[in-house]
């Protein structure tokens, strides 16, 4: 079962078993605050032209619209000094989707190295395409692990043997580790010495303060040969209902099959989303170009002010406890280890406290033992659910 499913399941449970109790949710990374104004006005005059026949659009370019296709390259990532174009830019209802559906271009026996713990889409969706052979002791013999723990700062060492698909997230989702432009340039450098491929997932950019610290892989010289980059409005700008993100396939990026043979990953993935993609809808493209506008980017960065000083606030209080943390600093994720069973403790702290959370084993083995908690909430609801963990666990 996909996780975020399990714990749907286990929260209406509770909710039947004790109705007189109101839950905090601070498990399921999902926004609390509404959509910028900058966005609504956008949304609001793109359905206006919707409903005139002069200004009526039908099927729009599966790749995107070139208005926002335009404004992502410049503001997302030429004005931070990375050379992409507009039309290697790819629109979409998700990063989760891209991210999932990435691997369809790829045969069955590639060797895939994945994180752990990591987002279940990377794992679930070769594992449902056939390359992830048996499970064994909690893990799939075909898949290379890399082990993110405490010891390594949750930044995992590179795969001791030839791999052929990375996938990488930073700030990570769920230990809400940041890697370093040198780290991330060793996985760049090991993706051009062994023809790998990397797809990295950075959907919580926004939320990274340190500027010494890379926003893109594409900041890194040579990336642009060996990675492609998913990125989302959804947790920047409130779109987890709206829908709309975007991954970028430069045209530099090639893949290589059995003979050695190179192929654009580019063409590849336009002739996928021309295939199975309608696009997304033209009022939701008009709210994420605002977003990228000097308005909406001013108010997403209240939006992502209010969402870390959440995670400071949880972090802080989570130290007090005693408890170990990381992330909740460019990240809007607290991964807190403690001596108990993941899965005990979410256990504990939704029967005694009535607080949801994420148990870190749901996010592979080295999970075991942490939870993750998210920041994604109104104020006043984190106060209480600090409150309410503090009491469960005196």
């Amino acid at each position: 079962s996909y996780l975020f499913s399990t714990i749907a399941e286990k929260i209406s449970a509770f909710e039947k078993k004790h109705p007189e109790k109101q839950i905090i949710k601070l498990g399921i990374g999902d926004v609390t605050m509404p959509l910028p104004q900058a966005c609504i006005k956008a949304f609001h005059r793109g359905v206006d032209e919707m409903a005139e026949e002069a200004t009526f659009r039908g099927y729009g370019p599966e790749q995107g619209y070139g208005f926002l296709r335009e404004r992502i390259a410049e503001t997302g990532f030429i004005q931070q000094g990375a050379d992409i174009h507009a039309d290697e830019i790819f629109i979409s209802d998700g990063a989760k989707c891209d991210t999932g559906n990435l691997q369809e271009l790829f045969d069955t026996n590639i060797t895939v190295a994945i994180p752990d713990p990591v987002y279940p889409v990377y794992l679930d969706t070769n594992i449902m395409a056939g390359r992830s052979g048996e499970l064994k002791d909690q893990r799939y013999e075909r898949i290379v692990y890399l082990d993110a723990t405490q010891e390594n700062g949750f930044v995992p060492k590179l795969p001791d043997t030839k791999v052929d698909l990375i996938y990488l997230c930073f700030p990570n989702n769920p230990t809400g580790a940041t890697i370093t432009t040198e780290e991330l340039k060793k996985w760049v450098d090991y993706a051009m010495d062994n023809k790998a491929l990397i797809i990295y997932d950075a959907a919580y950019e926004a939320f990274i303060q340190d500027k010494d610290l890379p926003r893109s892989i594409y900041e890194i010289e040579g990336a642009q040969k060996v990675a492609i980059e998913s990125r989302s409005f959804s947790k920047t700008a409130g779109f987890t209902g709206t829908r709309c993100a975007y991954t970028v396939v430069p045209k530099a990026c090639m893949a290589y099959d059995h003979a050695g043979n190179t192929h654009s990953l580019h063409d590849m993935w336009k002739r996928r989303q021309s295939t199975k993609f309608n696009g997304v809808s033209y009022p939701v493209q008009m709210a994420a170009a605002a977003a990228c506008s000097d308005e909406g980017r001013q108010e997403i960065q209240g939006l992502v002010s209010y969402y870390l000083k959440n995670a400071e606030i949880i972090r802080s209080q989570m130290q007090s406890l005693g408890l170990e943390c990381t992330g909740g600093e460019n990240s809007p994720y607290i991964w807190v280890a403690s001596d108990m069973d993941s899965w005990g403790f979410f256990d504990l702290l939704l029967e005694k406290a009535g607080v949801v959370t994420t148990p870190g084993v749901g996010f592979g083995k080295c999970g075991q033992g942490y939870i993750r908690i998210s920041a994604f909430n109104h104020r006043e609801k984190v106060m209480d659910a600090i409150s309410r963990i503090k009491k469960a666990l005196a």
